[in-house]
């Protein structure tokens, strides 16, 4: 499992004397939880069509930037959210790989007993408040948890992750207008990756640059290129400077792309062999390695020992949720209502 190396805020000198702004650290941290969501996700690609894995299940290969970016610019503290392409998100952030794939089997042992699936990916222990099924509904609970934040002055930052088709719900624009009104600690996030479902963006919405829909509400709002994991961290750094000084929240627009179908039962008929083929060319992950041996951060042997150790991960997660039980049937009445002392007031 990556650790949670975050990028020094002082850039640190190389061999030559030169000065840099993100440590061997850092880059390394970006390869290794990249590479580990990747084949993590095509494992559990090959899973599902062997009916290992059921119900819905939404790959995140292609965007493992947004995450791995994001998680390097943020700390121990911050909570974050998204809807249902959500295995990413948690493997960036330390949860074990063994916990993740028990879920996607519905056993015991998953992350919520067995209970969520794919598309309910909750991670309390670090920060990670859920992948959720409904289109842009995480919007609103991402300002909310937001405002939790700024109400018990944590100095902590919420981040929501959301797709491009998902900033034509109402609850998104709801929740932008309150995050400003309130000047909530909040970062939203656009996980632009063309398509909603299998409609593009120019089908779908009169407006194209999606981050312009942030200015309606005089919120700080840039586009991303978030096949870069350092694009992608710059930006959340500076969101989350904005959001601790008590400044309000930000929009970004991460421009990404999946090389996978929405779905396992997307025939993809919409885009072409050609489109997936040049972003391919600009894979995050290729892109970070060649950084690391061009800036002599590690040999070749040594990125491909970190690529065998995570096969190795992934093939123990793998055998960690075979031999694990299914949850007893008494299970789904557990976990269903919170004890709470709050004071509700009844009329």
């Amino acid at each position: 499992m990556p650790t949670t190396t975050k990028a020094k805020k002082e850039p640190a000198a190389d061999a030559k004397g030169d000065q840099q702004e993100f440590s061997k650290e850092t880059y390394l941290f970006w390869y290794e939880s990249m590479q580990l969501m990747r084949k993590f996700e095509e494992k559990a690609g090959q899973l599902y069509g062997m009916q290992k894995i059921k119900g819905f299940c939404h790959l995140y290969i292609g965007q493992e930037a947004c995450a791995s970016g994001s998680v390097s610019a943020l700390r121990k503290g911050d909570k974050y959210i998204t809807a249902y392409r959500d295995h990413g998100h948690p493997l960036a952030l330390g949860t074990d790989p063994k916990a993740l794939m028990a879920e996607l089997y519905g056993k015991e042992t998953g992350t919520t007993k067995g209970k969520g699936g794919s598309m309910h990916i909750f991670d309390k222990e670090v920060g990670f408040v859920g992948g959720h099924g409904i289109v842009g509904a995480q919007v609103p609970l991402g300002a909310g948890l937001a405002f939790a934040e700024k109400y018990n002055k944590t100095g902590n930052v919420s981040i929501t992750y959301m797709g491009d088709g998902a900033v034509r719900q109402g609850a998104f624009h709801e929740a932008l207008n309150l995050a400003m009104l309130w000047k909530l600690p909040a970062i939203f996030v656009i996980e632009n990756n063309g398509y909603a479902m299998g409609t593009s963006v120019q089908r779908s919405s009169n407006v194209h640059e999606l981050y312009t829909l942030g200015e309606a509400y005089d919120m700080p709002s840039e586009a991303v290129d978030a096949m870069n994991v350092e694009d992608v961290h710059r930006a959340v750094a500076r969101a989350a400077e904005r959001a601790r000084a008590g400044e309000g929240p930000t929009l970004l627009e991460f421009r990404t792309y999946r090389y996978k179908g929405h779905s396992m039962s997307d025939p993809q008929k919409y885009r072409s062999k050609d489109e997936v083929e040049q972003y391919k060319q600009r894979d995050p992950i290729e892109v970070i390695r060649k950084t690391i041996l061009t800036k002599g951060f590690s040999t070749e042997a040594e990125l491909n020992a970190i690529d065998e150790k995570i096969v190795g991960q992934v093939e123990e997660s793998v055998k960690f949720a075979e031999e694990s039980k299914f949850p007893d049937p008494s299970e789904a009445l557990t976990d269903v209502y919170v004890q709470t002392d709050y004071p509700f007031i009844m009329d």
